[in-house]
């Protein structure tokens, strides 16, 4: 399948804190990226809550439960264990890569 290239602009600090969790969590930004635009496009939604007000802002198990039962609600396919099987496989193939170039 063809692919395309999408630019995002950060605060540096902010590339930095994602870059350093994305490693911490075993895979690339781009893994990262990949992986939330997969969820968008499935849910077609923005899978979490957007908010004006952080006074406002729900618990962690609020938005847990939000989550939930929108998953229960939703009609859209479930990822299935290959898709899920490849993402894991393209994060270690990245780890790996990144690991060799250090």
């Amino acid at each position: 399948m063809a692919q395309s290239a999408v630019t995002v602009r950060l605060d540096s600090d902010m590339k930095s804190q994602f870059d350093e969790l994305c490693d911490q969590f075993g895979m690339s930004a781009n893994t990262a990226f990949n992986i939330f635009v997969k969820a968008v496009v499935r849910s077609r939604s923005i899978p979490f809550v957007i908010r004006g007000n952080a006074m406002d802002a729900p618990s962690a198990l609020d938005l847990f439960m939000q989550q939930r039962n929108a998953a229960e609600a939703s009609n859209e396919p479930e990822m299935t264990l290959d898709e899920i099987n490849a993402e894991i496989r393209a994060a270690r193939k990245e780890r790996r890569k990144k690991q060799q170039t250090i």
